[in-house]
């Protein structure tokens, strides 16, 4: 069996866009013939994983990790809603999920370095697009550590996400599981009111002044009782935006604030929906149709 060279290896990553480990297994069972070792990489579909990061991929799940005080809250994307719903993409993003915990990077570019499965995340998603036979990336995640408790919630197979941190945390595992489920459902942007910026309450007043200046039934208002007015508007954007100010969904005669009570402090949250802010895919069925025309004529 001909020796296959660190040099070998990284020759034959460059040429085709593969992860290292994928390239030495090619080469090893080539032989070292490194054009047979390229052939098998195409037959492996490494080299056509390569190719399909090229995609836009906006949909996807949100996956989370809790162990001990640290909890893990990430987005993996994948190109359809199908692939998005199947085991071995849900798999993948537990996966990648604990990773992050275990190695907590600072950010996704950091992420990609880090050592999974004996190779790079970055090599780890090049093997799971050519498993999946869909570009998979990594588009954002948030780690919490805390020495209160961590809860987080998944809807409708990772459509959307939540992970809300308690410190102090004393009691209530229940209402604290009820608060994951408040963030999910009425998409509050805050804990509190000291969170609102100034910029933003001076935003909101000026919309709302806006608003009855095009009003005519509030043409001949003085000036003091405009300013009660949007006091009193501002206060339902407090109720709609702050968690602690909302009603609670599964009673709306109490706050959010009142039913936790005493029992924690909610110090921060986190709500994503997937593909928020992407580009969506649009089918192309001519191109879809050369695609696969072109593959079958490797």
């Amino acid at each position: 069996m001909a020796e296959v060279t660190g040099k070998m290896v990284m020759d034959l990553r460059q040429q085709s866009g593969a992860g290292i480990m994928d390239c030495k297994k090619a080469l090893v069972d080539a032989d070292g013939d490194m054009e047979k070792a390229s052939e098998l990489l195409r037959e492996r579909g490494i080299v056509k994983a390569v190719k399909k990061e090229s995609r836009i991929a906006a949909e996807g799940a949100i996956g989370a990790y809790v162990e001990g005080g640290v909890g893990v809250l990430v987005e993996v994307n994948c190109e359809t809603d199908f692939v998005a719903r199947t085991d071995k993409f849900l798999a993948a993003v537990n996966t990648i999920a604990k990773t992050i915990a275990s190695a907590k990077p600072a950010d996704v570019d950091a992420l990609l370095e880090c050592t999974l499965e004996g190779d790079t995340v970055k090599n780890y998603l090049t093997n799971q697009t050519a498993v999946i036979g869909e570009k998979i990336s990594v588009r954002r995640f948030a780690v919490y550590e805390t020495a209160g408790k961590i809860e987080t919630y998944i809807h409708m197979l990772g459509k959307v996400g939540v992970m809300v941190e308690a410190s102090p945390f004393t009691e209530g595992e229940e209402t604290l599981h009820d608060v994951a489920l408040q963030i999910a459902a009425a998409k509050p942007s805050y804990v509190n009111k000291s969170e609102v910026t100034q910029d933003v309450l001076d935003k909101e007043k000026e919309i709302m002044v806006a608003q009855m200046q095009n009003d005519e039934k509030y043409a001949n208002k003085p000036a003091e009782v405009l300013e009660k007015i949007v006091m009193g508007k501002m206060g339902k954007f407090y109720s709609d935006n702050c968690l602690l100010n909302q009603a609670f969904v599964k009673d709306d005669s109490q706050t959010v604030e009142q039913v936790i009570g005493k029992k924690f402090t909610v110090a921060r949250f986190v709500r994503w929906e997937t593909g928020e802010g992407l580009e969506k895919k649009t089918n192309d069925l001519n191109a879809d149709i050369a695609e696969q025309v072109a593959n079958m004529k490797k």
